[in-house]
């Protein structure tokens, strides 16, 4: 794995120093997923490329140095953990439902020796009462369609930050339906970016949304209502 991750970042003009801390990550991802359901994708390479130099991609595109990002729905850490490995100025916030997954990333972080990342156990409705407005970026990848996603993250970034959604490249119609959804909490769509990851024929989208006024505060709503009545 560690030789993969080596050969992607280099294509991806990233440090390819971090490659074993990210190998290491991998191999404990891995190891945990056999009495933890983390992910469905087990095999070290497709690990080393579908997520971790896919997380990484975002790097090329975006800038993250020094801001302050949360991840909602996090799951295994992706794309936020590699992102912070490969960039350590970032402060991180990693935010799940499930606590397993949170007591997996802590060890993670600990056994990396990682600084300045938050894990927190909660829902991003919830989250949004304490820290609303609060980061520069919010990432989120495959958790929920964009009109639901919208309303879960848009309210955690301040203004003049970025929402940041990974999505399939086949998303035109769910960008288009959430476009009324990111405007009505304060958003703007700003980039659509298509991106290859290293080494495989997989390409994959990230959807830059810009924050450009405050989000009415009767925003978020209850999960239930979101899923309900999307806006």
């Amino acid at each position: 794995m560690e030789t993969l991750l080596r050969q992607g970042l280099t294509a991806l003009g990233l440090p390819a120093d971090a490659a074993p801390a990210l190998a290491r990550y991998g191999a404990l991802l891995i190891e945990t997923n056999k009495v933890m359901n983390l992910t469905a994708i087990t095999e070290p390479a497709d690990v080393a490329a579908l997520h971790f130099l896919d997380s990484a991609a975002l790097l090329t595109l975006e800038d993250f140095r020094n801001k302050s990002v949360a991840d909602v729905g996090t799951g295994a850490g992706f794309p936020g953990l590699p992102l912070k490995v490969l960039e350590p100025t970032l402060q991180l916030t990693l935010l799940d439902a499930l606590q397993k997954r949170i007591t997996f990333l802590e060890t993670v972080c600990r056994e990396l020796g990682l600084t300045g990342v938050e894990c927190v156990h909660g829902r991003a409705e919830a989250f949004a009462a304490d820290r609303r407005e609060t980061f520069d970026i919010v990432t989120s990848r495959a958790v929920a369609n964009l009109q639901i996603l919208a309303e879960l993250c848009l309210p955690l970034v301040k203004v003049g930050g970025r929402f940041l959604a990974m999505k399939a490249v086949d998303s035109d119609a769910e960008l288009e339906a959430a476009r009324r959804a990111i405007g009505t909490l304060g958003g703007r769509v700003a980039a659509v970016r298509d991106y290859a990851i290293p080494g495989t024929q997989v390409r994959h989208r990230l959807i830059s949304v810009e924050k450009v006024k405050k989000t009415p505060e009767k925003y978020p709503r209850t999960f239930a209502k979101i899923k309900k009545n999307p806006l």
